[in-house]
């Protein structure tokens, strides 16, 4: 994209009525943004849903003053820039009807062949949410996804954190502008996310964190990934936004079930109930509605002499030298786990290259 188209597409999100809708149709009906502000007016008003008021905003000369001043914060700040065109946008996102024309993202964001999900909640998360959003992302480390949220407190920061600290690219979607950092105690984890991940955001350095920027967010959230993970979430919250979004753009939606009484299960057992969600009790859920192939990261993953096992892991291993092979419920209850614990750790260890699966849910050491 040259530096005139750039000018062109900011000038155009500036003028009044152009929404990324709108921004859409008239892109669609012309080779460049450039061509839209020197088209005749009776060639605009030929395109469905172009009026003549949306024209007359067209001659709007101070958008390009606009367009000016961001233009030279995004070049003086080495921001990168993404047309919704480009190979380099989001590929899902481009499917999104209501995606922005233009994403800024900064830091080291790689999207192409990845596995992406989104990881959101209650910015109030309990420590079993806490404990549970670490643990699903350790088990699908090794599966190399990229972790995306919103870089707000609680279940975002606990997803970004873990991703972080398992070599994860992780991307934080922003509500303003890249000029700022909300809220800013995470300042301290924007630099250590930059190195694999980073930014992203629709909105120019002279937006602020206002309410309406959460909601808008949240499409690009949900659309940009291949899944919706709610974590926690009361009866009503931003988080069960993404999860409806994520729905109506066809995506699959997971929530992690919790006991009627607690204030933070509600959202995700509503989602449950009704049919919106999927259960998540462990990474066996996710990765088996999603069909990812686990044989790919376990070509990846160097045979090593001597595996290193949790304790846990090693009691199951032990177990199954012995036996041989058996049933996932049988060693639930022979080893003492719980199904949805079992379940996680079984698949650690067959990325690990120690057990293998076999039909009828049997397990057998390697």
């Amino acid at each position: 994209m040259t530096e005139q188209e750039l000018f062109s597409l900011l000038a155009l999100q500036k003028v009044e009525l152009v929404g990324d809708v709108v921004a859409k149709k008239l892109l669609n009906h012309f080779e460049t943004a450039s061509e839209i502000f020197h088209a005749k007016a009776n060639k605009l008003t030929s395109i469905d849903g172009i009026g003549s008021i949306l024209v007359q905003n067209l001659k709007d000369k101070s958008v390009f003053q606009k367009a000016e001043a961001e233009l030279k914060y995004i070049q003086d700040n080495n921001i990168d820039v993404h047309f919704y065109k480009d190979h380099l946008y989001p590929e899902k996102l481009k499917h999104c009807f209501d995606a922005p024309i233009l994403l800024f993202s900064a830091g080291n964001i790689n999207l192409q062949k990845r596995r992406i999900i989104s990881i959101v909640g209650t910015r109030q998360v309990t420590s079993h949410g806490a404990e549970f959003c670490r643990n699903l992302i350790a088990e699908i480390a090794p599966l190399n996804p990229i972790i995306v949220s919103g870089f707000a407190y609680g279940v975002d920061i606990v997803a970004h954190q873990a991703a972080m600290e398992h070599g994860l690219q992780t991307i934080g979607v922003l509500a303003h502008g890249l000029n700022q950092m909300y809220p800013a105690s995470h300042k301290k984890y924007c630099k250590k996310m930059e190195e694999n991940g980073g930014f992203m955001t629709e909105f120019w350095s002279s937006s602020n964190p206002d309410k309406e920027n959460f909601v808008k967010r949240n499409r690009i959230v949900a659309g940009m990934t291949e899944a919706t993970i709610v974590i926690e979430s009361a009866e009503r919250g931003g988080s069960l936004i993404t999860a409806m979004l994520a729905n109506d753009y066809n995506r699959d939606v997971f929530a992690v079930p919790g006991r009627i009484t607690d204030k933070f299960s509600l959202g995700c057992n509503n989602l449950i109930k009704t049919q919106k969600a999927n259960l998540l009790t462990s990474a066996a859920d996710l990765i088996y509605m999603l069909n990812w192939d686990i044989k790919e990261s376990k070509k990846a993953i160097q045979k090593q002499l001597f595996v290193d096992l949790q304790p846990d892991e090693q009691i199951v291993y032990d177990y199954l030298l012995q036996k041989g092979k058996e049933l996932m419920d049988t060693i639930a209850l022979d080893c003492g786990f719980p199904i949805y614990v079992l379940s996680g750790m079984l698949l650690n260890m067959e990325l690990k290259g120690v057990i293998r699966p076999l039909p009828g849910k049997l397990f057998e050491s390697i």
